[in-house]
């Protein structure tokens, strides 16, 4: 055991040591941690990020945007846009008076529509729309026209929604009553369609229904001549009598119109094709709705 003055001078000793220590390159206190420079946030980048996700229906695209803008029945909550996009959505169409809008940049238009029925590539061409989805309809509030054309289009069991839009674009421009799907078997509203649809969405009554061989009942009581689409149909569209009310049924690509729809259809009809030994025996069911409704019309409007 160490005696007292012996204890004090190790401990001086010590001390010591540890003082050099201290003083020895590389032996310092830590520095302070260096802090990561804030990044500035300017005008404009606050601008280019949309203030945050929109929970609603998001339709895309100049056409569908205005579209929407121009219908009384379609509900906007929020339009987002590029500087360039809001000028030539205002061109198509005037805003409606307190309609919030937020000045963004593409890419967060991009990442804004991407999502289970967008992609992050879609063509927004700079205006986004927030909106709620459109009320529905039944087919007994389209009753044949009194001295005028009336068509309405019915698809069984049509699915892509790209080819929705495409017929809802061609229904528009042909001038038919509506569109009716099954609920259960065609795609929801969304921006994809609307923009494969450029406007039509918000210009053609799209009429969902639970059974579509009861439906084409009710529209065969109300006055309408069913006419299905069918590469067998006994005749072809431009040599049948057509009346002044018609129903024009599309069934899915590859499968067709289904049986129990064949049986509620007045007749099959087709679409007359060039022979291409058997290379290509069919259309995609958009370019063979826009061909039938040129037909029919046509055949109608001379009658």
């Amino acid at each position: 055991m160490l005696a007292p003055k012996a204890r004090y001078a190790y401990s001086e000793a010590m001390a010591q040591q540890k003082k050099s220590r201290r003083k020895t390159p590389g032996r310092g206190p830590a520095p302070e941690a260096r802090k990561a420079p804030e990044k500035r946030r300017t005008a404009s980048t606050e601008a280019n990020r949309p203030s945050k996700r929109a929970p609603g229906l998001l339709l895309f695209g100049k056409h569908a945007v205005a579209a929407a803008l121009l219908n009384p029945k379609r509900q906007a909550k929020r339009l987002y846009a590029t500087k360039n996009g809001l000028d030539a959505l205002t061109s198509l169409c005037a805003l409606p008076t307190g309609l919030p809008v937020e000045i963004t940049d593409m890419d967060s238009l991009k990442s804004l529509v991407s999502g289970p029925n967008a992609t992050g590539d879609s063509p927004t061409q700079g205006v986004v729309l927030e909106v709620l989805p459109l009320p529905g309809y039944s087919a007994l509030d389209f009753p044949p026209k009194a001295a005028e054309r009336s068509v309405i289009i019915v698809l069984d069991q049509v699915e892509d929604p790209h080819n929705v839009g495409a017929i809802l674009r061609s229904a528009a421009v042909f001038g038919a009553q509506c569109l009716i799907t099954q609920d259960r078997h065609a795609p929801p509203e969304s921006g994809v369609l609307a923009k494969s649809a450029s406007g039509a969405l918000d210009v053609v009554p799209w009429v969902r229904v639970t059974n579509i061989a009861a439906t084409l009942d009710e529209l065969a009581q109300m006055g309408y001549w069913r006419v299905g689409l069918a590469g067998e149909g006994e005749a072809t569209l431009d040599s049948i009598d057509l009346g002044p009310a018609l129903v024009l049924v599309l069934g899915a690509e590859g499968r067709g119109l289904r049986p129990l729809v064949r049986k509620h259809c007045d007749m099959l009809a087709k679409i007359p094709l060039a022979a291409t030994g058997g290379l290509i025996d069919s259309l995609n069911v958009s370019n063979a709705a826009a061909v039938a409704l040129y037909a029919l019309t046509q055949g109608m409007s001379e009658q």
